[in-house]
């Protein structure tokens, strides 16, 4: 077996994980798993290797993703036959300096630091991680790579909001998120990606990219993962006077309004409790007019987005639809296709392998 990369992707209360070997041309899952519920009592780790030698499914409480990785680690020191070649870990935000994948330096860590108040609920989780990860696997390189690396392709027209250059300059600008996930699609099509491509990454998190010829051209969330359409939690866009409103009428601080628009809004907003696309359809079967509102809110902000990128785009040969939603609603991608007919394209769903594409990156990093 050659040389494995170990892939982490962290989420709030999660740790997804993989070990890749080359394989074929490509990267191959050894082994793949989970950690959900850290923090929790209903807390459960999962993981399994291609070849049945690891095979572990347990309920039980992780105090944090540290302890979930120490698991993960002593597995591996349990049945990994060569040794680790790098680590790679996903990483939601590199802030203005940081925009290419690269090796996880003292001085990347420092740029990451100052990237802070770009992701604050992202960015220091994944510090810590990495310590951990360092400190762990302290014999191999570690490896960061950007959500937001795929979009340095859009042109500055695409990147800059309509604000005087001096807040550009400080790094106020359009960043764009699930570049992974894009960069994992263009991929798997490959040949068969026509010019003009949406994809639509729709799960609790959502966005769209405009591909032209593999490169993206425009995306539609923003400086931070909260802009762009309505999520589970997560607002999307709204009129700046909104927030100024809220700042000076009602007494709300900064601090409320980032709960507001990140975990307090969208889906769960709307319907009134749901944050769950499945459980929203069900409620609206039965005739709740909240989760009918908060469907079809979401299917037309996705919708005006297809419309839009089409005009910028000089019409679309192909939409993808991703991500939990994108890949298993097909009630969601038949309400959003309402009305498309007139663009004349082609739809289809792939599903996206972020992990394997951190351990592509890695392994391209590794030979050079």
């Amino acid at each position: 077996m050659t040389q494995g990369i170990l892939v982490l992707n962290s989420g709030s209360s999660s740790l997804k994980f993989g070990v890749f070997i080359a394989r074929d041309g490509d990267e191959a899952a050894w082994l793949s798993g989970s950690a959900k519920g850290i923090g929790r009592a209903s807390g459960s780790l999962s993981m399994r290797s291609s070849d049945g030698a690891i095979d572990i499914a347990q309920d039980h409480l992780m105090e944090s993703q540290h302890d979930a990785l120490q698991r993960v680690a002593d597995a591996l020191a349990s049945h990994l036959r060569e040794p680790l070649a790098g680590v790679g870990h996903r990483i939601v935000h590199g802030g203005p300096h940081l925009r290419m994948h690269g090796e996880i330096t003292a001085s990347v860590k420092d740029a990451l630091r100052e990237a802070i108040p770009f992701a604050p609920l992202h960015l220091p989780q994944s510090l810590a991680l990495v310590d951990e990860a360092q400190r762990i696997f302290s014999n191999v390189p570690h490896f960061a790579c950007f959500d937001t690396a795929f979009h340095r392709t859009m042109p500055e027209r695409a990147q800059r909001f309509a604000l005087p250059r001096e807040y550009a300059e400080r790094g106020v600008v359009r960043y764009g998120f699930h570049g992974l996930s894009y960069e994992s699609i263009v991929n798997t099509l490959g040949a068969r990606l026509p010019s003009r491509v949406v994809i639509a990454h729709l799960g609790s998190g959502a966005s769209l990219c405009a591909v032209k010829d593999g490169r993206s051209v425009d995306t539609s969330m923003g400086m931070t993962p909260t802009g762009g359409i309505p999520m589970a939690t997560r607002s999307g866009d709204l009129d700046p006077g909104v927030l100024i409103h809220l700042l000076r009428h009602e007494a709300r601080d900064a601090d409320a309004l980032e709960t507001l628009v990140n975990r307090a809004s969208g889906m769960k907003g709307l319907s009134g409790s749901d944050d769950d696309m499945e459980g929203l359809l069900a409620r609206r079967d039965q005739g709740d007019a909240d989760a009918a509102l908060a469907i079809d809110v979401f299917c037309t902000a996705v919708r005006k987005h297809i419309g839009a990128y089409a005009a910028l785009l000089g019409g679309v040969d192909l939409i993808v639809f991703s991500g939990g939603i994108g890949e298993h609603a097909e009630a969601i991608r038949t309400q959003i296709l309402d009305g498309l007919g007139f663009l004349h394209a082609e739809h289809r769903v792939v599903a996206t392998d972020e992990e394997r594409q951190i351990a592509r990156h890695c392994r391209r990093m590794l030979a050079h």
